[in-house]
């Protein structure tokens, strides 16, 4: 085991490499970078912060100012001091081994646009999206296992067919959709006003009791896990059904039970491991989607400012440290979640040996 996790280690460099070299090309192909970004706002859109940085930034590189588009009306020395302020004075490829060797050390830089340094950016985005992504995942988790062990038990019954037309139901309704419905009719909307329908936490959080900034965290937080959830029990829990199903009518089951074994334990002692192991193995795209990727909806609509949407303002302003600070962050979270639920896979079914298998 020990030399797989080495080899696995070890094989995340080049896949972080091929990630982050195939999303710098497509970046840098992209029009509207930050230079042009920042001759927008000179051209009439910006409140003399723009003209304040680029007046003291250096930059000795003189380009032509139809190079981007919309900066013909300035001067080249002007092009140029924006180039040197946003590094692009350099050539890509060097610009993309320094970003690497950056990167190597964790060091990822600073927002092009929101004078703040990207780790402090994620920091400050990251509780909410860890509020909303790890509740939700429990949330999902704790609900849909035990309803899809269930309903793989009493399968063809009134209960399978009821709880099976409450999901789908559930999943065919969008997310976004729902939320814009609690919020009309929970959240001071056309009907009842329950709950708070802005931030984590209310403006006074720091004067309450523990108590009570448990339940004021979770009285904010009711509303858009509710909406965040709703579609997210389909999948898993059929998923679970299916599995469980195709272990109970194997041939192991039967002579477990003819041994005299009880349901419970034919359940839970034999029949568990072997269909567990499907669900472990796509958690983690699971849990990097709903951590990272899932939010961006809820967060605006619910005004909670988060990844998802520091991720969605970065590619809509082409503030490429944010992009790729947060894209090498997420996929080696990633990375490291899929050793994981491999090494999941021995606690779970011991039978499994890595090493001997050669992967």
């Amino acid at each position: 085991m020990g030399t797989y996790i080495a080899r696995r280690l070890l094989l995340m460099i080049p896949t972080l490499l091929g990630i982050m070299t195939i999303n710098f090309l497509i970046v840098q192909a992209a029009p509207g970078g930050p230079v042009e970004q920042m001759i927008f706002q000179l051209e009439g859109h910006s409140d003399g912060a723009a003209t304040a940085r680029i007046s003291s930034s250096g930059g000795e590189t003189s380009l032509a100012s139809n190079k981007y588009r919309g900066g013909q009306g300035l001067p080249p020395e002007v092009i140029a001091r924006i180039e040197a302020m946003y590094g692009f004075d350099k050539p890509a490829g060097e610009r993309f081994f320094d970003m690497l060797g950056q990167y190597a050390r964790f060091d990822f830089g600073d927002s092009f646009f929101r004078n703040a340094s990207v780790i402090s950016l994620i920091k400050d985005k990251m509780p909410t999206s860890i509020s909303l992504g790890l509740w939700s995942t429990l949330i999902i988790y704790l609900v849909s296992i035990p309803l899809g062990i269930r309903k793989a038990v009493h399968h063809g019954s009134n209960f399978d067919v009821w709880s099976s037309t409450i999901i789908i139901l559930g999943y065919a309704i969008p997310g976004f959709l729902f939320a814009i419905l609690l919020i009309v009719f929970f959240a001071g909307g056309s009907y009842l006003d329950w709950f708070p329908l802005r931030g984590l936490t209310s403006p006074n959080w720091a004067e309450l009791s523990l108590l009570g900034k448990i339940g004021d965290y979770f009285w904010h937080l009711a509303l858009p896990l509710v909406a965040y959830t709703i579609g997210g029990f389909a999948t898993l829990t059929m998923l679970t059904k299916n599995s469980f199903l195709d272990e109970i009518n194997k041939q192991y089951v039967l002579t477990a039970r003819a041994k005299g074994l009880s349901e419970s334990r034919v359940l839970y002692g034999h029949v568990f491991r072997n269909a567990m192991l499907i669900i472990i193995s796509g958690f983690p795209a699971a849990f990097v989607g709903i951590f990272f990727t899932g939010s961006l909806l809820i967060e605006v609509i619910f005004s909670l400012d988060g990844l998802g949407l520091l991720g969605f303002e970065a590619v809509k302003t082409r503030d490429y440290p944010i992009i790729f600070g947060t894209l090498y962050i997420f996929t080696l979270i990633g990375l490291l979640v899929k050793l994981l639920s491999d090494l999941v896979y021995v606690l779970v079914d011991p039978r499994i040996h890595f090493d001997s298998q050669g992967a």
